[in-house]
């Protein structure tokens, strides 16, 4: 199956001067993106804003930092804030399907065609967190709203990732409101929630030259926690996804496109109409390919993912919205600060165990 593309233009052509009723045409549109969300968990997205050479100006400086030796870049690690800023090293993550049993009965039920990778333990990726926008005066929760760390030799640092990482918000808020409208709601519905919250570009760097052998799993079958989840075109493919039906998808991300996913954050608000999208990334026959591509033309062999997470501020408080609350499986969605929900999903991933000094 090949995810539609949805461009998002004709909408941002006049989405900031119309509060009242869409054009006919634009309001399908909505329809659609509600519709993918709720049946598929992804979405691949053209924004005019967001071009090819951004996400390859942001890639290269990854690689760039990526491929720094260990000790350098164990300088920007923070696990006494949870690494919610700076660098997680590999073998920190570890994938939800290790450890939470009512996941693991459900991966067997699957057939043997749909069912993910087994990963042998935490992720074998490094990440880099980034936090973008800006983050609430007074808050519950002062360590996912931490100052960002900032490795030392790279002076573009800053602005590269400032830069790559507003884009990719914009992208989320024209979709969130989209959906919003798509789900009978007011447009704002989704975005006014998101307003000052803990976003985080997140970028993963897998070294494939000690990992590059087919079957690797880099990141073991998981949902993510945010609200949703942005991702720009990596260099090497790997991502696989499964549909609300099951199945298992390998993700193929067209050239200046972007992919979204659903989160953990978005079936709170929707009470399950929306599920948070499982997903993986392991070395296939694909990516394969794309190392041997790479090696002959003397190309960086770190598979980055250029991944932000968007999410619903630290202190709103997570519920089913609106005509949501009518669901039958509402009660299932009980109100809960976001900050909360996140400091909980983080302690069962094991990125919330650390909190000693500096």
């Amino acid at each position: 199956m090949e995810l539609p593309v949805i461009d998002l233009a004709p909408y941002l052509e006049i989405a900031g001067d119309r509060d009242g009723e869409l054009p006919s045409g634009l309001n399908e549109l909505c329809c659609e993106v509600s519709r993918l969300l709720k049946e598929t968990g992804a979405l691949l997205v053209r924004d005019p804003r967001c071009t090819a050479e951004d996400n390859d100006r942001f890639i290269d400086m990854m690689e760039k930092y990526f491929e720094k030796p260990s000790d350098f870049k164990r300088l920007q690690e923070r696990p006494y804030l949870h690494y919610q800023v700076g660098v997680t090293p590999e073998g920190v993550e570890v994938p939800r399907s290790l450890v939470d049993q009512e996941m693991q009965e459900k991966l067997r039920e699957l057939p043997k065609e749909h069912q993910p990778y087994t990963p042998k333990g935490p992720d074998p990726k490094w990440r880099y967190m980034w936090r973008v926008g800006p983050r609430p005066l007074n808050t519950r929760f002062q360590e996912l709203n931490s100052e960002p760390v900032i490795p030392e030799g790279f002076p573009e640092w800053k602005e590269t990732m400032d830069s790559w990482g507003y884009k990719m918000i914009t992208a989320i808020e024209a979709v969130a409101e989209m959906a919003a409208i798509g789900f009978g709601l007011p447009k704002d519905a989704f975005t006014s929630l998101m307003k000052q919250g803990p976003h985080l570009l997140a970028p993963t760097g897998s070294d494939l030259r000690c990992y590059g052998q087919e079957g690797t799993v880099f990141a073991g079958y998981h949902y993510d926690l945010n609200f949703l989840t942005i991702h720009g075109r990596s260099r090497f493919p790997g991502l696989n996804i499964w549909l609300r039906n099951g199945q298992k998808v390998e993700v193929k991300v067209p050239m200046g496109c972007l992919l979204i996913q659903t989160g953990k954050q978005i079936e709170w608000l929707t009470a399950g109409e929306c599920t948070a999208g499982m997903h993986e990334v392991v070395v296939t026959k694909r990516t394969i390919d794309a190392i041997k591509l790479a090696s002959e033309q003397n190309r960086s062999l770190w598979r980055v993912s250029s991944t932000l997470f968007a999410h619903i501020a630290s202190d709103a408080v997570l519920k089913p919205l609106s005509h949501f609350a009518e669901s039958h499986i509402a009660s299932k969605y009980p109100p809960i600060p976001a900050g909360e929900f996140v400091e909980q999903e983080l302690a069962v991933i094991n990125l919330k165990g650390n909190k000693g000094d500096p």
